[in-house]
């Protein structure tokens, strides 16, 4: 039982590490909104590939731009945290 348990624990410990993974890769992407880098460039092209199916999901929710600030990022980054959080309490609950 206790060799399940460990499994359990290692892959939510590399799920977390994935999610965190994942809102390194927003922030970056955020930022370079600011740059207006190539859009040609291959890295350019794979990180909006990665995040534009999250930030269309939270923009259909939410339609209003702060001054003309985009807060689909801050808002998927709160949301990644908090599961974070959830899922290291369930972890640490084993």
């Amino acid at each position: 039982m206790s060799v399940l348990i460990e499994i359990i624990q290692g892959l939510g410990s590399i799920v977390v590490s994935l999610i965190t993974i994942y809102i390194w890769v927003i922030i970056i992407t955020a930022l370079m909104s600011f740059v207006n880098p190539d859009p040609y460039n291959p890295i350019v092209q794979f990180l909006n590939r990665v995040t534009q199916p999250a930030y269309r999901f939270v923009r259909r929710f939410m339609r209003t731009v702060f001054n003309g600030i985009d807060l689909a990022p801050l808002v998927i980054v709160v949301a990644l945290q908090v599961l974070i959080v959830l899922l290291s309490a369930l972890l640490r609950s084993f």
